[in-house]
């Protein structure tokens, strides 16, 4: 056992005087400001060898940067992360210790499986004992890796007790824990743990005996575990562990079972804890722990609480002295490349390069030739040959099942990329800096992004990396949700008891889009908590707010609420100052960002040369067929773990089905590869912002601002698809840009220097390539130290960084004689815009996916159209609004037809004359004469096994009528009224007539029949019966079109209201643009988009659409608030404004709305429709709120 003595030696030095090996080595360097380094003055020896996080989930109340920023504060020299069943927290745990000087132990709280009860455990008849109270946790076992031998058997451990159970419920029985207990220390536990379980549930005795099993797992590495927290019958059972100890001469460490940072911190914990035993904090009871001792502690402290027992205080310091790894030790390996004999990975990259550099260099130039080498020789000296095969083998993968694959990324800045058909973007040919992508000063791996069609084709890329490198070798990346503003209102009211109208309502209000005044105007407070939103920043910022000498270190009770969260809830109906509403305020707050859970990120995946559960533990993800690692992907970029990015594109989906589809129905053959960059037809639908459905510029601020760039060369579209970001417009590169390219104000440069960089995009800086170029042309920057430098700027906004990288790009421009003026305008660029920038290449690669959308919009609508519909959802708008858009360029859409459609829509050929209701298409349509099949996916409650046989009967033989379909496809009564609201039995034979045709309401009389009639016994009844019903009206017809498939393929909603609206002086969207800038208007349409960006400083803006096309609404933020209700609530509205025209562009600056009846424009006296009828929903195409 320990003993109090002199300090040990200084073995946790700060990170800049230790060897830092991993690849984000030079991120953290910049991160060291935020800790001050553990006091010396502390002559008492202790670390805390049980610290739970936020990681824990549910069952810690702190980030491990706040756990390390207070630990430091405190005077540790060492703590030990052990969350329950996981290491996600250590990778952040691990850097912040390192900036702090602490040294990061790692270990685990690892569940035990209690159905597989050993019969130490059991009573003295030998049987089970009762189980556990309810809501006590189950029994871990702690685990504290020693070598790397100690850390891979615990991430095996974690992976074995994980794999084949739900997520979730991972559990690891006394064998596993066996199997893999060599490197690895174990504590006795504290009330989680067996040992006191075993005392509890049993007796001494039992306790003993699993004492010595332990012992008999762990020879010579197991520790009797004293906690001291002032609770009753604590000191009762340290006690008895005292007599076990001595009795069995095991050693002793006092440990804290730390839970949260600080003292204060109790109130989120026991929030946390009634949110995991779903319920509130006034019916918790034992529930919630009693004190609030378990957060982190000093050492005098602990010396103080274990005054007669210094050798447990010691030997926690002792022991954590030999618990020597370190996540810098994780000895991670990638794979090898498979490569011929005689070759090796350098050799045959070589080789391989140069054989497609030949064929895709066209011509293959000096200057090419040149920037071939040098990546060639960088990629031979930090041996990543490797790497680029592995994603090379990918890439051909792709190719050999006809899969659609587009590199992206700085990877497009590549030249060997580009020659091994990774990208599709010529970096030479557009001079995008390679140091974006690899350089040897920036020391990180480099990041290639691989998109695919989402859906099956995705899949099959991910299961062909599972089958080449085995379960254990390859996994998914985490994505950790966090609790976010709605979810964070939600969960913290009910915890409180706020009654569920009153839970809806908080969660509303203080959803993001709703929210936007509050966090405005609570932003000094806010934006501290938050850490600038990067949920890995929060935690250090949170804790300065509510430390000791923090703004709310001095109040009795909850803080009293934001001004503007004050108005916000009374407005509600709340009352500020009720104590309940302020406790709310303030952990609603503190609990954002905080993990909820695991997820899978979209599309990262990691390899592994070895068994990859032995450097991060492995879980089941909720998708059968694939397994997540622990942490992600930021966490594998700063511990060397090479991620492959496997992203699905719906646009990628959807032209891998236009493309066949065209060679079917047209007999064309379309080459992505080589389409034209300069057919005019396609420039002048992005003239006139004509661009629904295509990729990245269909969006409203998109169509706002094409008709002022107005493209006319291929890297225009480059341009237009990176300006629309959050980085030009909050960095005010926008206007600027615009009012260059229009003429109105003269190109400049802020140092003729520049002008190289700068020409291209008119002297505004719009990408992150030109960021790097600026510091390294005006400030002598490498292309190393300028990705550092951006990395950094965007990493942590603080001011006290922000003026150390102002001051190495003022030293650099003033050696090279930039001052004054054009100095400051070169610093304000830089640092207004490199934490928002667009990189060139990857506007690059998506520039190219928008002009393949744009190109087959434009010559194969028809197939355009149904790859669309058939990849949906994806996109910006419904596909009511696409089907509507696809006829005002005249594709005919036929409705959905049990004995023409299929499950998924189809091309057509159009039968007899030209429809009347369609405009001539464009001359630059191919085949003019294609109509799309709208297919049954759409009709709502159709399973999709049911439209499957419906298809598959019908091409089998005719239907004789809805009796026989129904029998045929196994129909259900609720599938069949479906179908018959949707108009989809058109085209069968009417039962009582024998003619082919049925109505809708007649339709429906037949479904009603066929449902009741199915089975034999019914066979020889007659169904000649005419239905009683009268027929719908059209306008009847279009509100069951939308009711059952969201869509119509006849006339649109507003249609049936144009003549009254007409006498009204309600303009359509077409005679818009005849009026008047500047007049006064009305019009109304449903509303089809409602967003309210983050950079809009609260304006809302509504999309319009009626049966002539969409327009635009622009709401001032006090206007929304007047009539939040009535713009959020209606589905279609009458709205009246001022008419703006500017550049092209049209919007309507709104100054007064009315709701817009839907109801039948004249009433029809009609007869009750018999049930069984669809559900009720509102007739309008849903609307994609606030995106």
């Amino acid at each position: 056992m320990g003993e109090i003595g002199p300090p040990a030696r200084d073995m946790f030095m700060p990170g800049d005087a230790r060897k830092i090996v991993s690849p984000g080595a030079r991120k953290e360097e910049l991160r060291k400001r935020r800790f001050g380094h553990p006091s010396a003055a502390s002559r008492v020896r202790w670390a805390e060898l049980r610290c739970a996080s936020a990681f824990s989930f549910l069952e810690g109340a702190s980030e491990p940067e706040t756990l390390v920023e207070r630990a430091a504060a405190l005077g540790l020299p060492a703590v030990a992360l052990v969350d329950r069943n996981g290491v996600s927290g250590a990778p952040r745990f691990f850097k912040a210790a390192r900036a702090a000087g602490l040294k990061a132990i790692v270990g685990a709280e690892v569940v035990l499986d209690e159905a597989a009860l050993p019969k130490d455990l059991r009573g003295p008849l030998g049987l089970v004992p009762p189980p556990p109270p309810p809501g006590l946790p189950p029994a871990r076992v702690t685990l504290l890796a020693e070598s790397r031998t100690g850390y891979r058997n615990l991430s095996r451990l974690l992976t074995a007790a994980a794999l084949g159970k739900p997520k979730g419920q991972a559990a690891a029985s006394w064998s596993d824990v066996a199997a893999h207990a060599e490197g690895l220390h174990v504590l006795s536990g504290g009330i989680e743990g067996p040992v006191l379980r075993a005392l509890e549930r049993v007796g001494a005795e039992a306790a003993g005996k699993l004492l010595q099993r332990l012992a008999a797992i762990f020879p010579g590495r197991l520790h009797v575990e004293l906690q001291r927290h002032h609770v009753r019958d604590e000191e009762a059972r340290n006690a008895v562990l005292l007599d076990l100890a001595r009795a069995q001469k095991l050693p002793l460490v006092a440990t804290n079972g730390t839970r949260y940072a600080r003292r204060r911190d109790k109130d989120l914990f026991d929030v946390l804890t009634c949110i995991r035993n779903h319920t509130t904090v006034d019916s918790a009871g034992r529930l919630l722990e009693a004190g609030s001792e378990r957060h982190l502690k000093g050492p005098e402290e602990m010396a103080a609480l274990f005054a007669d027992l210094p050798g447990a205080v010691g030997g926690a310091a002792d022991l954590a002295d030999r618990l020597a790894f370190t996540l810098a030790d994780l000895g991670y390996r990638f794979p090898d490349a498979k490569v011929p004999p005689g070759e090796t990975p350098s050799s045959w990259l070589r080789q391989k390069t140069w054989e497609g550099a030949r064929s895709r260099f066209q011509p293959l130039t000096a200057k090419a030739q040149d920037q071939l080498k040098r990546e060639l020789d960088l990629i031979e000296k930090l041996d990543l040959a490797g790497y680029f095969l592995v994603v090379h083998d990918v890439v051909e993968f792709c190719r050999r099942e006809n899969i659609l694959v587009q590199g992206r990324g700085s990877a497009a800045n590549s030249a060997v990329c580009y020659a091994l058909s990774i990208t599709a973007v010529d970096p030479v040919k557009m001079e995008l800096l390679f140091e974006r992508f690899l350089s040897e000063e920036r020391g990180e791996w480099p990041d290639i992004d691989l998109d695919l069609p989402s859906g099956d084709a995705r899949e099959k890329v991910i299961q062909h990396v599972y089958a080449t490198y085995g379960v254990h070798g390859a996994a998914m990346t985490a994505n950790c949700i966090t609790y976010r503003d709605r979810s964070a209102a939600r969960e913290t009211a009910k915890a409180l008891g706020f009654s569920t109208e009153q839970v809806d309502v908080l969660a509303k209000r203080l959803a993001t889009w709703s929210f936007g005044e509050y966090r405005d105007a609570a932003g000094s407070l806010t934006a501290r908590e938050t850490g600038d939103g990067d949920p890995k920043e929060a935690a250090a910022a949170r804790a300065a707010a509510f430390a000791e000498d923090g703004p709310y270190s001095n109040t009795t009770g909850p803080p009293p609420l934001p001004e503007k969260m004050a108005e916000e809830m009374r407005a509600a109906g709340f009352d500020p100052d009720d104590v309940r509403l302020r406790h709310f305020g303030s952990l609603f707050r503190r609990i954002q960002n905080l993990p909820r859970h695991l997820g899978q990120h979209s599309g990262g995946m990691v390899v592994a040369g070895g068994r990859l559960d032995e450097v991060v533990p492995l879980e089941p993800a909720a998708m059968p067929g694939r397994v997540v690692i622990q942490w992600d992907k930021d966490d594998c970029a700063d511990l060397g773990i090479i991620k492959i990015d496997l992203l699905g594109l719906g646009m990628l989906g959807a032209i891998a089905e236009m493309v066949p589809t065209i060679h079917a129905a047209e007999g064309v053959h379309v080459d992505l590869a080589h389409l034209p960059h300069d057919d005019p037809a396609v420039y002048e639908i992005l003239n006139r912002a004509d661009t629904v459905g295509l990729f990245q510029v269909e969006s409203r601020a998109q169509m706002a601002s094409l008709p002022r760039n107005a493209p006319r060369c291929f890297y225009d579209l480059v341009v237009q698809v990176a300006i629309i970001r959050p980085g030009p417009i909050q960095g005010g590169m926008v206007h600027p840009f615009f009012d260059r390219r229009q003429g109105r104000i003269p190109v400049e440069y802020p140092h003729p220097s520049l002008e190289p960089i700068l020409k291209r995009t008119l002297g505004v800086p719009l990408f992150q390539e030109q960021l790097l170029k600026i510091a390294m042309v005006a400030a002598g920057f490498s292309g190393g130290e300028a990705e550092e430098l951006r990395r950094a700027m965007g990493f942590k906004r603080s001011s006290e960084r922000m003026a150390v990288i102002e001051g190495r790009l003022r030293a650099g421009m003033a050696e090279r004689g930039i001052v004054g003026e054009a100095q400051e305008q070169i610093v304000r660029s830089i640092t207004s815009f490199a934490l928002y920038g667009f990189p060139e290449s990857h506007a690059a690669s998506f520039a190219l996916i928008a002009w393949a959308s744009g190109w087959l919009k434009v010559h194969h609508p028809a197939a355009f159209l149904a790859g669309l519909l058939n990849a949906w959802p994806m996109g910006f708008y419904h596909p009511a609004t696409l089907v509507k858009d696809a006829q005002h360029h005249g594709t005919d859409v036929l409705p959905i037809d049990v004995t023409r459609s299929g499950r998924l829509c189809r091309v057509e050929r159009l039968r007899g004359p030209w429809p009347k209701h369609l405009p001539r298409p464009s001359p630059a349509v191919v085949t003019p004469s294609l109509a799309v099949r709208l297919g049954m996916r759409y009709v709502r409650g159709l399973r999709a096994s049911t439209a499957d046989a419906i298809e598959r009967e019908a091409a089998r033989a005719p239907f004789s009528g809805v009796k026989d379909l129904a029998r045929r496809a196994a129909l259900r009564e609720d599938e069949l009224s479906a179908l018959a609201h949707a108009g989809a039995f058109a085209t069968l034979p009417d039962a009582a007539t024998g003619e082919t045709g049925l109505s809708r309401r007649t339709a429906l009389w037949q479904a009603a029949s066929a449902a009741r009639d199915l089975g034999p016994l019914y066979d020889a009844l007659e169904d000649d019966v005419a239905s009683p019903l009268p027929e719908m009206s059209r306008f009847e017809e279009t509100v069951s079109d939308y009711q059952t498939t969201e869509m119509t393929a006849g006339p649109h909603l507003i249609a049936h209201f144009r003549p009254q609206l007409k006498k009204d002086g309600i303009l359509s969207a077409a005679d818009l643009a005849k009026a008047p800038d500047g007049s006064t208007v009305k019009t109304a349409g449903v509303i089809v988009v409602r967003q309210r960006p983050g950079t809009a400083k609260g304006f809302v803006f509504l999309s319009l659409e009626d049966e002539t096309g969409m327009c635009q609404a622009i709401l001032r933020p006090d206007l929304f608030r007047e009539n939040r209700s009535l713009v959020v609530g209606s589905p279609a509205l009458v709205v009246e404004g001022r008419l703006q025209k500017k550049d092209g562009t049209l919007s309507i600056r709104a100054e007064r709305f009315e709701r817009m009846s839907l109801d039948e424009p004249i009433p029809e006296r009609r007869k009750p429709v018999p049930p069984p009828y669809p559900r009720h929903r509102e007739s309008t195409p849903p609307s994609h709120d606030f995106r």
